[in-house]
């Protein structure tokens, strides 16, 4: 396999402007992905998302906000690093119509740029496709509760 990009599609019962803020905006990714987010929804933002008692946190790069269509940011970047293009992926959330929902594709790309041993790359790309799996499903769950703003 070649662990290029990590794709999931998924469809959500939600219009594409509440499921943009559900995955743009820190009070909606603490609903359904992190514990913790802290960041401005604008490009060139830098934040971080936490887990547990912080006992993980990882800092995020905000690299194209384009409502309802797209949300881009960077993560898992080095240790100390600032997130960036080479030494992070790039998750990029993209939204389309679909009657009265949405096609939410989600597409996690940058694995072969950060230069892990194979073994560490596919363990990583594993559990991130694991990790994906349950978070978007509960994306899934939580957005149709969601009013507009």
């Amino acid at each position: 396999m070649e662990f290029g990009e990590l794709v999931r599609e998924i469809r959500v019962d939600a219009a594409p402007e509440i499921v943009f803020d559900v995955v743009s905006r820190p009070e909606h990714l603490r609903m359904w992905w992190s514990d913790d987010a802290s960041f401005e929804t604008a490009p060139g933002a830098v934040g971080e998302l936490v887990w547990g008692d912080r006992a993980a946190v990882e800092r995020i790069s905000v690299v194209e906000v384009d409502p309802p269509r797209r949300c881009a940011f960077r993560w898992i970047a080095s240790d100390g690093q600032l997130p960036g293009a080479g030494n992070s992926l790039l998750i990029t959330f993209e939204l389309e119509p679909s009657g009265d929902g949405t096609i939410l594709r989600l597409t996690e790309s940058g694995w072969r740029e950060k230069g892990w041993e194979a073994a560490v790359l596919e363990e990583t790309f594993r559990d991130h496709e694991r990790g994906w799996d349950m978070f978007l499903a509960r994306l899934r769950s939580y957005a149709p509760s969601v009013v507009a703003r």
